[in-house]
Protein backbone atom coordinates (compact mmCIF):
# COMPACT_ATOMS: atom_id res chain seq x y z
CA UNK A 1 0.00 0.00 0.00
CA UNK A 2 1.63 3.57 -0.63
CA UNK A 3 2.86 5.55 2.12
CA UNK A 4 -0.08 8.52 1.02
CA UNK A 5 -3.25 7.76 3.27
CA UNK A 6 -6.03 6.98 0.82
CA UNK A 7 -8.37 9.50 2.50
CA UNK A 8 -6.33 12.56 3.07
CA UNK A 9 -9.05 14.68 3.24
CA UNK A 10 -12.20 14.23 5.54
CA UNK A 11 -15.06 12.18 3.93
CA UNK A 12 -18.18 13.61 2.66
CA UNK A 13 -21.54 12.81 4.06
CA UNK A 14 -22.62 10.46 0.74
CA UNK A 15 -23.54 8.05 -0.13
CA UNK A 16 -26.75 7.68 2.52
CA UNK A 17 -26.88 5.58 5.97
CA UNK A 18 -28.79 2.47 5.52
CA UNK A 19 -31.77 1.35 7.74
CA UNK A 20 -29.65 -0.58 10.03
CA UNK A 21 -27.43 2.47 10.64
CA UNK A 22 -30.05 4.47 11.16
CA UNK A 23 -31.41 2.76 13.74
CA UNK A 24 -28.15 1.85 15.78
CA UNK A 25 -28.22 6.27 15.90
CA UNK A 26 -31.68 5.91 16.84
CA UNK A 27 -30.35 3.89 19.96
CA UNK A 28 -28.13 6.66 20.54
CA UNK A 29 -30.42 8.74 20.49
CA UNK A 30 -32.52 6.80 22.80
CA UNK A 31 -29.85 7.20 25.55
CA UNK A 32 -28.74 10.82 24.58
CA UNK A 33 -32.43 11.49 25.39
CA UNK A 34 -32.36 9.67 28.92
CA UNK A 35 -29.02 11.11 30.01
CA UNK A 36 -29.04 14.87 28.66
CA UNK A 37 -25.76 14.26 27.18
CA UNK A 38 -23.07 12.25 25.67
CA UNK A 39 -20.02 12.03 23.44
CA UNK A 40 -21.88 12.66 19.71
CA UNK A 41 -19.57 13.19 17.43
CA UNK A 42 -17.41 10.46 18.86
CA UNK A 43 -19.89 8.25 19.14
CA UNK A 44 -21.53 8.43 15.46
CA UNK A 45 -17.76 7.84 14.03
CA UNK A 46 -17.71 4.65 15.60
CA UNK A 47 -21.45 3.13 14.57
CA UNK A 48 -20.35 1.50 11.38
CA UNK A 49 -17.11 0.05 13.07
CA UNK A 50 -19.01 -2.00 15.81
CA UNK A 51 -21.71 -2.57 13.78
CA UNK A 52 -19.44 -4.88 11.54
CA UNK A 53 -17.68 -5.96 14.11
CA UNK A 54 -21.00 -7.48 16.10
CA UNK A 55 -23.12 -8.43 13.17
CA UNK A 56 -20.48 -10.27 11.11
CA UNK A 57 -16.96 -10.72 12.81
CA UNK A 58 -17.17 -11.40 16.56
CA UNK A 59 -18.15 -14.49 18.01
CA UNK A 60 -19.86 -14.21 21.33
CA UNK A 61 -22.65 -15.57 23.07
CA UNK A 62 -24.99 -12.28 24.65
CA UNK A 63 -26.60 -15.09 26.89
CA UNK A 64 -23.42 -16.29 28.28
CA UNK A 65 -21.12 -12.83 28.40
CA UNK A 66 -18.03 -15.02 29.44
CA UNK A 67 -18.30 -17.75 27.43
CA UNK A 68 -14.64 -18.91 27.64
CA UNK A 69 -14.39 -19.06 23.48
CA UNK A 70 -15.62 -15.48 22.77
CA UNK A 71 -13.34 -13.41 21.27
CA UNK A 72 -12.71 -10.26 23.21
CA UNK A 73 -13.48 -6.53 21.77
CA UNK A 74 -12.41 -3.46 24.05
CA UNK A 75 -13.46 -0.03 23.03
CA UNK A 76 -10.24 1.88 24.23
CA UNK A 77 -11.57 5.55 23.77
CA UNK A 78 -14.54 4.69 26.37
CA UNK A 79 -15.72 8.26 25.51
CA UNK A 80 -17.64 6.72 22.53
CA UNK A 81 -19.47 4.15 24.55
CA UNK A 82 -23.08 4.91 22.94
CA UNK A 83 -22.04 3.18 20.36
CA UNK A 84 -21.13 0.03 21.85
CA UNK A 85 -24.06 0.24 24.13
CA UNK A 86 -26.25 0.53 21.36
CA UNK A 87 -24.59 -2.89 19.70
CA UNK A 88 -24.71 -4.66 22.46
CA UNK A 89 -28.04 -3.66 23.45
CA UNK A 90 -29.06 -4.25 19.77
CA UNK A 91 -27.83 -8.03 20.15
CA UNK A 92 -29.46 -8.79 24.03
CA UNK A 93 -26.69 -8.44 26.31
CA UNK A 94 -29.15 -6.24 28.30
CA UNK A 95 -32.89 -4.73 27.33
CA UNK A 96 -32.68 -2.06 25.34
CA UNK A 97 -34.63 -0.09 27.56
CA UNK A 98 -31.70 0.21 29.75
CA UNK A 99 -30.53 2.74 27.12
CA UNK A 100 -32.53 5.47 28.62
CA UNK A 101 -31.38 5.40 31.76
CA UNK A 102 -27.75 6.13 30.26
CA UNK A 103 -25.55 8.73 33.25
CA UNK A 104 -28.75 7.98 36.18
CA UNK A 105 -27.17 7.58 39.14
CA UNK A 106 -28.47 4.07 39.41
CA UNK A 107 -27.67 3.10 36.19
CA UNK A 108 -25.06 0.45 35.06
CA UNK A 109 -24.51 2.56 31.54
CA UNK A 110 -22.44 5.29 32.97
CA UNK A 111 -20.14 7.77 30.63
CA UNK A 112 -17.56 4.97 29.97
CA UNK A 113 -17.89 1.61 29.65
CA UNK A 114 -17.50 -0.66 32.80
CA UNK A 115 -16.04 -4.13 33.43
CA UNK A 116 -18.09 -6.68 35.54
CA UNK A 117 -20.52 -3.71 35.41
CA UNK A 118 -22.09 -3.62 31.78
CA UNK A 119 -22.52 -7.31 30.19
CA UNK A 120 -20.49 -7.62 26.91
CA UNK A 121 -17.53 -5.21 28.30
CA UNK A 122 -14.52 -6.60 28.62
CA UNK A 123 -12.36 -4.28 30.31
CA UNK A 124 -13.16 -0.42 32.00
CA UNK A 125 -12.14 2.45 29.84
CA UNK A 126 -12.35 6.10 30.57
CA UNK A 127 -8.36 7.25 30.73
CA UNK A 128 -7.19 6.79 27.08
CA UNK A 129 -4.32 4.73 25.79
CA UNK A 130 -4.80 1.75 28.06
CA UNK A 131 -7.24 -0.34 25.87
CA UNK A 132 -4.29 -1.77 23.13
CA UNK A 133 -1.93 -3.12 26.36
CA UNK A 134 -4.88 -4.52 27.93
CA UNK A 135 -5.98 -6.44 24.52
CA UNK A 136 -2.51 -7.52 24.17
CA UNK A 137 -2.46 -9.26 27.33
CA UNK A 138 -5.85 -11.41 26.40
CA UNK A 139 -4.00 -12.25 23.43
CA UNK A 140 -1.07 -13.40 24.86
CA UNK A 141 -3.89 -14.88 27.29
CA UNK A 142 -5.04 -16.94 24.32
CA UNK A 143 -1.96 -18.21 22.74
CA UNK A 144 -0.89 -19.94 26.41
CA UNK A 145 -4.22 -21.47 26.58
CA UNK A 146 -4.27 -22.41 23.12
CA UNK A 147 -7.70 -21.69 22.10
CA UNK A 148 -8.92 -19.43 18.81
CA UNK A 149 -9.57 -16.34 20.88
CA UNK A 150 -9.37 -12.90 19.25
CA UNK A 151 -8.67 -9.54 20.43
CA UNK A 152 -9.96 -6.09 18.85
CA UNK A 153 -9.21 -2.87 20.08
CA UNK A 154 -10.81 0.09 19.05
CA UNK A 155 -9.18 3.20 19.52
CA UNK A 156 -9.25 7.05 18.85
CA UNK A 157 -6.85 9.20 16.19
CA UNK A 158 -6.49 11.26 19.56
CA UNK A 159 -6.23 8.75 21.81
CA UNK A 160 -2.86 7.51 19.82
CA UNK A 161 -1.07 10.15 21.03
CA UNK A 162 -0.26 8.66 23.92
CA UNK A 163 3.00 7.15 24.27
CA UNK A 164 1.66 3.79 26.01
CA UNK A 165 -0.19 2.96 22.64
CA UNK A 166 3.53 2.59 20.75
CA UNK A 167 4.65 0.96 23.81
CA UNK A 168 2.12 -1.52 23.47
CA UNK A 169 2.56 -2.42 20.06
CA UNK A 170 5.91 -2.86 19.92
CA UNK A 171 5.04 -5.53 22.61
CA UNK A 172 2.51 -6.75 20.16
CA UNK A 173 5.21 -6.99 17.30
CA UNK A 174 7.48 -8.89 19.61
CA UNK A 175 5.36 -11.41 20.78
CA UNK A 176 3.87 -11.77 16.77
CA UNK A 177 0.47 -11.51 18.09
CA UNK A 178 -1.65 -11.99 14.98
CA UNK A 179 -4.66 -13.03 16.68
CA UNK A 180 -4.99 -9.16 17.59
CA UNK A 181 -6.72 -6.22 15.68
CA UNK A 182 -6.46 -2.46 16.24
CA UNK A 183 -8.88 -0.54 14.70
CA UNK A 184 -7.93 3.45 14.85
CA UNK A 185 -11.54 5.69 14.55
CA UNK A 186 -9.72 8.00 12.27
CA UNK A 187 -12.09 10.98 11.94
CA UNK A 188 -9.08 13.70 12.19
CA UNK A 189 -10.60 15.37 14.69
CA UNK A 190 -10.40 14.85 18.80
CA UNK A 191 -11.51 17.05 21.43
CA UNK A 192 -10.49 20.35 20.68
CA UNK A 193 -9.25 20.64 17.16
CA UNK A 194 -7.93 18.76 14.06
CA UNK A 195 -5.47 15.93 14.56
CA UNK A 196 -3.28 17.93 12.10
CA UNK A 197 -3.27 20.43 14.56
CA UNK A 198 -2.76 19.05 18.21
CA UNK A 199 -0.65 16.11 16.64
CA UNK A 200 -0.35 15.46 13.15
CA UNK A 201 -0.39 11.78 12.66
CA UNK A 202 0.48 10.84 8.97
CA UNK A 203 2.03 8.67 7.35
CA UNK A 204 -0.29 6.87 9.73
CA UNK A 205 -0.06 3.56 7.74
CA UNK A 206 3.40 3.52 7.60
CA UNK A 207 4.01 4.45 11.65
CA UNK A 208 2.23 1.37 12.30
CA UNK A 209 3.65 -1.53 10.02
CA UNK A 210 7.16 0.42 11.44
CA UNK A 211 6.03 -1.00 14.78
CA UNK A 212 5.66 -4.09 13.16
CA UNK A 213 2.28 -4.43 12.41
CA UNK A 214 0.59 -5.31 9.17
CA UNK A 215 -1.52 -2.26 8.28
CA UNK A 216 -4.68 -1.49 5.90
CA UNK A 217 -6.86 1.56 5.37
CA UNK A 218 -10.49 1.23 4.67
CA UNK A 219 -13.68 3.51 5.15
CA UNK A 220 -15.04 3.63 8.43
CA UNK A 221 -18.52 4.05 7.31
CA UNK A 222 -18.27 1.04 4.05
CA UNK A 223 -20.20 -1.65 5.56
CA UNK A 224 -18.97 -3.82 2.88
CA UNK A 225 -15.76 -2.74 2.22
CA UNK A 226 -14.96 -3.24 6.51
CA UNK A 227 -16.60 -6.70 6.04
CA UNK A 228 -14.53 -7.58 3.25
CA UNK A 229 -11.43 -6.07 5.15
CA UNK A 230 -12.27 -7.55 8.80
CA UNK A 231 -13.38 -11.26 7.63
CA UNK A 232 -9.56 -11.55 6.14
CA UNK A 233 -7.83 -10.85 9.69
CA UNK A 234 -4.81 -11.74 10.55
CA UNK A 235 -3.62 -9.82 7.51
CA UNK A 236 -0.52 -11.68 7.67
CA UNK A 237 1.01 -14.53 9.72
CA UNK A 238 2.69 -13.81 12.72
CA UNK A 239 1.86 -10.04 13.10
CA UNK A 240 -0.77 -7.98 14.64
CA UNK A 241 -3.25 -5.95 12.29
CA UNK A 242 -3.54 -2.32 12.47
CA UNK A 243 -6.89 -1.37 10.19
CA UNK A 244 -7.28 2.42 9.92
CA UNK A 245 -11.15 3.20 9.32
CA UNK A 246 -11.26 6.72 7.79
CA UNK A 247 -14.49 7.97 9.41
CA UNK A 248 -16.70 11.71 9.84
CA UNK A 249 -16.90 12.84 13.46
CA UNK A 250 -20.59 12.92 13.86
CA UNK A 251 -21.68 11.04 10.24
CA UNK A 252 -25.08 11.09 10.20
CA UNK A 253 -25.75 14.28 11.86
CA UNK A 254 -25.33 16.80 8.87
CA UNK A 255 -24.76 19.71 10.93
CA UNK A 256 -22.34 18.23 13.59
CA UNK A 257 -20.27 16.25 11.09
CA UNK A 258 -16.31 17.56 11.41
CA UNK A 259 -17.07 19.69 13.68
CA UNK A 260 -15.03 19.67 16.70
CA UNK A 261 -17.55 21.02 18.99
CA UNK A 262 -19.85 18.20 18.81
CA UNK A 263 -17.13 15.68 20.67
CA UNK A 264 -19.67 16.30 23.56
CA UNK A 265 -22.62 18.16 24.00
CA UNK A 266 -24.78 18.54 27.83
CA UNK A 267 -28.15 19.58 28.42
CA UNK A 268 -29.85 18.47 25.53
CA UNK A 269 -32.90 19.72 25.23
CA UNK A 270 -36.09 18.04 23.58
CA UNK A 271 -35.84 20.09 20.81
CA UNK A 272 -32.43 19.39 20.40
CA UNK A 273 -33.24 14.97 20.60
CA UNK A 274 -36.04 15.83 17.58
CA UNK A 275 -33.62 17.84 16.03
CA UNK A 276 -30.48 14.85 15.77
CA UNK A 277 -33.45 12.41 15.38
CA UNK A 278 -34.92 14.16 12.08
CA UNK A 279 -31.44 14.63 10.99
CA UNK A 280 -30.60 10.54 11.37
CA UNK A 281 -33.92 9.90 9.58
CA UNK A 282 -32.77 11.88 6.57
CA UNK A 283 -29.10 11.27 6.32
Amino acid sequence: MNAEPAFAEPLSAAPGLDARSVALRKLVITALEGGGRGHIGSTFSLIEIFRVLYDDVLRYRPDDPAWTDRDRCILSKGHGCLALYALLADKGFFPKEDLSTFCHPTSKLGGHPEYGKIPGVEFSTGALGHGLSAGIGMALAARMRGNGNRVFVVMGDGEINEGSVWEGAMCAAKHGLDNLVALIDYNKLQSYGPTDYVQPLEPLADKWRSFGFAAVEVDGHDVGALRAVLSTMPLEPNRPTAVICHTVKGRGVSYAENKAEWHHKSRLSPKDIADLTRAVENA
